[in-house]
């Protein structure tokens, strides 16, 4: 019995030192912070989640119409007697033009992604950049993100959305069989460097 209460106070002993080990960390975390304070990036090193949302659509389109015409005629008549001059003469030219274009382009971005505070500028602002690399099934996707981020526009579960960020630079690469199966052969660049 009492070989099992020892045993009791070891395990609880170390399950508070586990766990004020935690509670001291989150303590050293927030304590430039207030208590009623959400968690958020404030400072050069800290973490943000960058919510990627870009839905981008644009069209163009144009429409020319021109035309001009130029009719001209003349004639003559003359008659004497039995015998009669007549005459008639004509001239006409036109142009007419006609052009049509449009364009259009679509594009929607989705993910996620964490950005690290590089530094806090004059007024305030976070400058934050962030990569993601995957690799699936040989083929490697990364993502870039840079910009500025106003403290006001973050959100309380300390994410932002990437409309939100100044100056944004985003940059997706993408490199497997897939994407070089995309790519145009040699042939076709070599005429397209001509041509």
């Amino acid at each position: 019995m009492k070989k099992f209460f020892l045993i009791s106070i070891t395990a609880i002993w170390i399950c508070c030192f586990y766990g004020m080990d935690a509670v001291y960390a989150q303590f050293i975390q927030n304590s430039a912070r207030s208590l009623f304070s959400d968690v958020k990036a404030f400072k050069v090193g800290d973490a943000i989640m960058v919510l990627i949302m870009e839905d981008t659509q644009a069209d163009n389109s144009a429409t020319t119409s021109d035309s001009r015409s130029t009719d001209l005629s003349g004639g003559v008549d003359f008659s004497s007697g039995g015998s009669g001059f007549n005459g008639s003469g004509g001239l006409k030219t036109g142009t007419s033009f006609k052009g049509q274009g449009q364009t259009q382009r679509k594009e929607k971005i989705r993910s996620r992604l964490s950005a690290r505070v590089m530094e806090v500028d004059d007024n305030g602002n976070l400058k934050i950049e962030g990569t993601r690399s995957t690799r699936v099934n040989g083929e490697n996707q990364k993502i870039v993100i840079k910009g500025f981020v106003r403290p006001v526009d973050v959100l309380p579960n300390n994410s932002i959305y990437s409309y939100s960020i100044l100056d944004l630079t985003l940059e997706i690469y993408g490199d497997g069989s897939v994407s070089k199966i995309q790519e145009p052969g040699l042939i076709t660049s070599f005429l397209r460097f001509l041509f």
